[in-house]
């Protein structure tokens, strides 16, 4: 049997028309019979960098029995102008997660994913350790298994007080060796305890590494630290009523 947390996550193209721009990493979250795929935030938009994709594409196993076969899904992030996916911010300032809800109608039986939902999510922040155990999976530039499309693991520690919003953001820090590619990794912890099909907490989205702007390139090394944010996100950005989604679409 396949590890059920491998079909939680795919592979985020995103495309201006036909051309290709980059590569991420998504997951499907289900909120009741609705289903979401999330991913970062600058994975779908990000103004510094200029990149305005106007749709993605995802990956979805047909058979478990033989994980060559897959398909592929189009997804279009604008309509009537403005983008379907919902974003959100906090004092902090915005949070760099998205949730694109799915049309299930567009699934088949035949679609095989397995989805965290609310009971996923940790609910005694307290109860997280500095140092605990985590994994991130995801698709580091690009790299995975192309012939079973399944994500890579790599491990991971909580390095900063888990509950605290580091620096307040509302985002805590990992110490995972992570690369581009990896933006929208769901970050979980093994729960013996929990739901015996998908045994995981989803404790936080991957975005992205941190460093010192002050770091020396030459003299020193990278901290090898990265902002996971809060997963209780997902609270907010898949409720219903449907929350605020983002932005119009950027100016050509």
């Amino acid at each position: 049997m396949i590890e059920p947390l491998l079909l939680t996550t795919t592979r985020v193209s995103t495309f201006d028309g036909a051309r290709v721009l980059t590569a991420a990493t998504g997951f499907f979250f289900a909120r009741g019979e609705r289903l979401f795929l999330v991913t970062s935030r600058h994975v779908l938009i990000d103004q510094p960098s200029q990149h305005f994709p106007d749709r993605i594409e995802i990956e979805l196993h047909t058979d478990l029995r033989n994980l060559t076969k897959m398909a592929v899904q189009s997804v279009l992030l604008y309509e009537d102008g403005r983008s379907v996916w919902r974003q959100g911010s906090d004092s902090g300032g915005e949070i760099d997660v998205a949730a694109i809800e799915l049309d299930r109608s567009q699934l088949t039986p035949a679609h095989q994913l397995r989805c965290f939902t609310t009971e996923h999510l940790q609910g005694s922040l307290g109860e997280v350790e500095v140092g605990s155990s985590l994994l991130v999976v995801g698709f580091p530039l690009g790299f995975h298994d192309t012939v079973h499309h399944l994500p890579v693991v790599r491990q991971a520690g909580i390095a900063s007080a888990f509950g605290v919003r580091f620096q307040g953001q509302g985002y805590f820090l990992t110490d995972a060796r992570t690369h581009r590619g990896s933006s929208g990794a769901p970050v979980v912890m093994r729960d013996a305890a929990g739901d015996p099909t998908l045994p995981w907490k989803l404790l936080g989205v991957h975005s992205s590494r941190v460093d010192m702007k002050t770091r020396d390139l030459q003299e020193d090394e990278s901290l090898g630290l990265n902002c996971a944010w809060y997963a209780d996100i997902l609270l907010t950005l898949t409720a219903a009523p449907p929350a605020a989604k983002g932005p119009p679409a950027a100016p050509r």
